[in-house]
């Protein structure tokens, strides 16, 4: 990931309700969660949720996919990995000891 790429995503963390958003659907893993329930879970409306959803799609964090009438998303763990990534590609110095607590505290 580019500095192009991170600055979306940044930005469309700096919001409150998206951040919660993220955080759940990384909580709900590979299943996801619908729209609806999202917004049920987090006491949002259906407009302002899928607001919020349309810019952290666009912002490469979240993936979804059609179900009937229903859209359920998902984490899209490749873009967070790259966000993370992007943050600490030159963590500590070169120096990966430093880095090592950080790891350790974000690994399953």
């Amino acid at each position: 990931m580019d500095i192009n790429q991170a600055l979306p995503a940044f930005a469309a963390l700096s919001q409150h309700t998206r951040l919660d958003v993220l955080r759940l659907l990384i909580k709900a893993g590979t299943d996801g969660l619908r729209a609806g329930e999202i917004g049920d879970r987090l006491g949002v409306r259906q407009n302002t949720m899928s607001a919020n959803l349309s810019v952290l799609l666009a912002a490469g964090l979240v993936k979804n996919e059609r179900e009937g009438r229903a859209i359920r998303y998902v984490a899209d763990f490749d873009g967070i990995r790259g966000l993370l990534a992007f943050l600490m590609e030159d963590c500590c110095g070169g120096n990966p000891a430093l880095c090592q607590p950080v790891l350790d505290d974000i690994t399953c």
